[in-house]
């Protein structure tokens, strides 16, 4: 971990771009945005907003993005907004759509590091809820590795029928079992209609909640923040508090690849073994490590297996 370097004024990136009579211009285009003269003192901070409507999984980001905004604000920086696109495997799977699946992931990495480096950010936050969202944002996190976090948009809340739970993949599991004549036209509908109750990411251990709890485990996101429900407060709060403990990171110039090392992918590969995680993980993990300059290979994953046991009975291996 870095040491607290207090002497360090938190604009110290962003002054490349906001000090000095030859930054005049780039100053004018920052009064053009509502900017005063004394925030060119203040630290400038990425929010990674993968907000959008296409997927419920981003669907509820928002009022995070707005939450981490307002704790850059009280911790004393400017929030500088950008988005993310988002591909949704539920939606695309069966269809060439799945295509841009695993490209969506290096797209996201890349607007993440472009913004940051090419805006000489100070700090980032990145949010995002579905599955190429959160490695592609750790992958744009560790490339840039100036101080970040990341905000997990959260999981979706079970769906219900007939006094049973149900998520995405119970409509998968319908669609099988009216193929095979077990249930009929009208129970495939109302498993349709009544699994997805509204915004998060797919409930179970599936690629997005396996990766946020292995992002927490790694210590890139904040303790217990892994296991909030989107349409939850306390996502939202847990989201500001976020923004607040990325401000002390910069001030102390902790960055991520002083966090993320191969003790802590250890530490995160233990619990994507212990929570039975989504295989998805050893795709994005091996990339994850590359980018952040740490030597993890596929062998690892099994070294890890061997030692860890399976302590959650989840879906989808439960």
């Amino acid at each position: 971990m870095a040491e607290d370097k207090p002497d360090l004024p938190l604009n110290r990136r962003s002054a490349h771009i906001t000090q000095g009579k030859a930054r005049a211009a780039n100053r004018s285009m920052y009064y053009g945005m509502g900017y005063t003269e004394a925030d060119f003192n203040k630290p400038m901070v990425g929010v990674a907003n993968g907000h959008s409507t296409i997927t419920p999984c981003n669907r509820g980001l928002q009022r995070l993005a707005d939450a981490a905004i307002e704790g850059i604000h009280e911790a004393g920086g400017n929030a500088q907004v950008f988005g993310t696109p988002t591909i949704s495997d539920g939606m695309a799977m069966g269809t060439e759509g799945m295509k841009y699946s695993l490209v969506s992931r290096e797209v996201i990495s890349d607007c993440v590091e472009t913004c940051v480096q090419g805006q000489w950010m100070d700090g980032c936050v990145v949010i995002g809820g579905c599955d190429k969202n959160m490695p592609g944002g750790m992958m744009g996190m560790l490339r840039a590795n100036v101080p970040s976090i990341y905000v997990y948009g959260g999981t979706i809340l079970p769906g219900c029928l007939h006094g049973c739970d149900l998520n995405i993949v119970s409509v998968f599991e319908a669609v099988g079992a009216n193929a095979a004549g077990k249930i009929d036209d009208k129970e495939l509908k109302d498993i349709e209609q009544h699994a997805i109750p509204g915004t998060g990411s797919c409930g179970g251990m599936y690629t997005a909640n396996t990766m946020s709890s292995a992002f927490e485990a790694m210590g890139m996101s904040l303790p217990y923040s892994s296991t909030m429900a989107n349409p939850h407060q306390e996502k939202v709060d847990s989201a500001k508090e976020s923004a607040k403990v990325l401000i002390e990171a910069i001030r102390k110039d902790l960055k991520p690849r002083d966090i993320v090392t191969r003790k802590s992918i250890e530490n995160a590969v233990a619990v994507i073994m212990a929570v039975g995680g989504s295989t998805n993980a050893v795709l994005h993990f091996l990339a994850i490590a590359h980018a952040a300059g740490v030597e993890w290979t596929i062998d690892d994953f099994e070294r890890m297996r061997k030692k860890v046991p399976v302590f959650c009975d989840m879906k989808p291996s439960g």
